[in-house]
């Protein structure tokens, strides 16, 4: 397991401390993605659409456009989803063919997840989302976890421009 550099640590600490607080607040998490540039000291928030797989498309080339326009660095992400229990990863193909989905079934959890992709892999983290104390609206994750995949794949990674000289370590 690598470590995220303290750089993006700085950054994206109070993005989640945000969508921790947007929970405990009653509030649903919007999907969203934050494209950075160390240098020009920006980080700009796009609003993604996850009601399709034809939004979702549209949604990985707006962050990608915006990446490459901004000469970006990182693209952080934060958004709701739907896991399997732990206990029932094992039977993921036997779920999508019995409900269809893994939100269909009766295993599935509520997640957040995150990811950062950086120059060097994608950094990825999913909390299982719980009630905060015995509210039924507010909710609450525990602090992440990441893990660094040097071989993630999918419409929302490789979004970053290529830059000279990207090679070496991170930041």
């Amino acid at each position: 397991m690598s470590a995220i550099p303290e750089s993006y640590w700085q950054i994206i600490e109070p993005l989640i401390a945000t969508a921790r607080g947007f929970l405990e607040n009653g509030e649903k998490l919007s999907p969203i993605a934050f494209v950075g540039n160390f240098e020009a000291g920006t980080t700009i928030p796009v609003q993604m659409q996850a009601g399709s797989d034809e939004a979702k498309d549209q949604s990985a080339r707006a962050i990608k456009l915006i990446a490459e326009q901004h000469n970006a660095d990182f693209i952080f992400t934060i958004m709701e989803a739907w896991s399997l229990r732990p206990d029932k990863l094992h039977m993921i193909d036997e779920i999508y063919d019995k409900y269809g989905s893994i939100g269909a079934s009766p295993y599935a959890i509520d997640v957040v997840t995150f990811s950062l992709e950086a120059r060097h892999g994608v950094f990825i983290a999913q909390c299982p989302i719980k009630p905060k104390g015995y509210s039924k609206k507010k909710r609450t994750f525990g602090k992440p976890e990441f893990r660094l995949f040097t071989e993630a794949q999918g419409r929302f990674v490789d979004l970053l421009p290529v830059k000279d000289g990207a090679g070496g370590t991170l930041h």
